[in-house]
């Protein structure tokens, strides 16, 4: 795999630019694999709308911009996220010399496919709301690494993310001349985060899973809450090629005498979860059982929900995100707060319906079912292999009355493209294909070679820039009049999706 290139310094504003690659060369040389570019399109006619979620840009403050480039600069110098030495030598190395952080703080640890980030969100959201002081590290970021690490809510600034660089490097520098292979790009931020949180301190981290779980950088914590959101086929190369063989992976998040909160699994990926629980002596909470989603409709801007937890029933839940997978993930993230706080063993009484009601309304997730523009309205969710992109076909089905949708689609070459495009097949009424401008994207002619046998040709336009593939798309939307209903769903990478939406908030 290759190593990350480093970036630019942020180039005068004054000066005029007129074509998005320009923008893009002045702006950044980042590998998207670690940041989505800082750019955006002088071309495009739309206009977007700011996004309410929290995910910052670049620093203002040129010094400041310079000095996190730096560190970028530094992380990209070493392997990408996408190569990997399963193990956990090198990280627990990196503790010890921290004088283990992550051990100062209790935690709950997210593994799963998709919906991590998302759950990861609504726990940090429920458990703010009962006056915990929360620090939550979740990946991919969506515009900026700063997204990855999160305290009381809110990404670090990037003033403190560079002076937490700066205080673990002597040690990481250490640690990479005592190991075969220096520490790598995940491995690094994963140690900046659990220093962040015991510096803070929180009271308690929310922690995403990389990859996997068992030798993912992340495992070095023993949740005292293991949740594992909807086991399917991804990274199939790595993990295994059924959601049995995947799951054996990732129970290795499951500790001691741990609660598991299990959603709805694959029957072989829950006989592996359940079997891990019983010899380590978790308990084991498992959706549809003994929590789930109890009723949901669909309300302005999200949905309204009953859901059980462990401790009874919560009505009127506002959820302020699209798709019955969102409901779902709100029930494994109210029943892993419950479970953190005893809520079904030392304490009967559920939580106060009030405070949930609070957490759930202020829920945001940046990239997922994100509506960025109106008339045509434009829709971004980071779908990227056919389990993700089944829910987001079912979703934007449910929650848009689209007389005709059209898809843009960039997606990394090595996903089952073939499956996610045939997810959206019958509710794309055309498909913009592109590529975003990672190293790992499709070449957009090859994935209009699949998007053809599954669509069609007359139902496949190329665009290999994404501003034009957006152009295309948002003229395709509107073909039918300013009042026809026509929409557009991004999707099929982060990467793509964070590109896009730094393109529609700059118009």
């Amino acid at each position: 795999m290759s190593d990350n290139p480093g970036q630019n310094d942020q180039p005068d504003p004054s000066a005029p630019l007129d074509s998005f690659d320009e923008i893009i060369d002045a702006e950044t040389t980042r590998d998207p694999d670690l940041a989505v570019i800082e750019a955006g399109s002088r071309t495009l006619r739309t206009q977007g709308v700011p996004p309410e979620a929290d995910v910052p840009g670049r620093p203002e403050d040129p010094e400041v911009d310079a000095a996190l480039r730096a560190v970028e600069t530094e992380l990209a110098g070493r392997w990408g996220e996408t190569k990997l030495e399963p193990s956990v030598t090198r990280i627990a190395a990196l503790m010890d010399v921290l004088g283990e952080p992550q051990r100062s703080y209790p935690s709950i640890h997210i593994t799963g496919t998709n919906g991590k980030t998302s759950t990861a969100r609504m726990i940090e959201a429920l458990l703010g709301a009962f006056d915990l002081r929360t620090g939550r590290y979740t990946s991919p970021h969506v515009q900026s690494i700063t997204e990855r690490i999160s305290l009381d809510g809110a990404p670090i600034s990037a003033e403190r993310f560079i002076e937490t660089y700066e205080d673990i490097k002597p040690y990481v520098e250490m640690v990479d001349a005592q190991q075969e292979y220096r520490l790598s790009f995940f491995e690094v931020l994963t140690g900046m985060a659990y220093a962040a949180f015991a510096d803070a301190p929180v009271d308690v981290a929310v922690v995403e899973v990389g990859m996997g779980g068992s030798w993912d950088a992340t495992n070095v914590i023993d949740g005292d809450v293991a949740v594992v959101t909807p086991i399917d086929l991804d990274h199939t190369d790595r993990l295994g090629g059924t959601p049995g063989e995947i799951a054996v992976e990732k129970a290795g998040i499951v500790k001691q005498d741990a609660t598991v909160i299990l959603a709805q699994q694959p029957v072989d990926a829950a006989q592996v979860m359940l079997k891990k629980a019983v010899d380590v002596n978790a308990t084991v909470a498992r959706e549809g059982l003994e929590f789930g989603v109890v009723a949901r409709e669909v309300a302005v801007g999200g949905q309204l929900a009953t859901l059980r937890g462990l401790g009874g029933e919560y009505t009127e839940v506002y959820l302020p995100l699209h798709g019955a997978h969102q409901a779902h993930n709100a029930a494994v993230a109210l029943a892993a707060v419950e479970a953190f706080f005893g809520v079904g063993a030392q304490r009967p009484e559920p939580l106060d319906v009030d405070t949930v009601r609070k957490a759930f309304a202020s829920v945001a997730s940046p990239g997922r079912m994100e509506v960025v523009r109106r008339s045509p309205t434009v829709v971004l969710d980071a779908a990227h292999n056919p389990a993700g992109a089944r829910v987001t076909a079912e979703a934007v089905g449910e929650a848009f009355q689209f007389s005709r949708l059209i898809g843009v689609v960039g997606a990394s070459a090595d996903k089952n493209v073939r499956g996610l495009l045939e997810a959206f097949e019958p509710v794309f009424a055309e498909v913009v294909v592109t590529q975003n401008s990672s190293h790992r994207a499709m070449d957009a002619d090859e994935l209009a070679a699949v998007a053809v046998e599954v669509f069609g040709d007359d139902r496949v336009q190329v665009e290999p820039r994404l501003p034009d593939a957006l152009e295309a798309a948002i003229t395709l939307a509107e073909e039918e009049g300013e009042f026809a209903g026509g929409g557009v769903l991004v999707t099929g990478s982060v990467i793509t999706v964070g590109e896009a939406r730094l393109l529609l908030r700059r118009g």
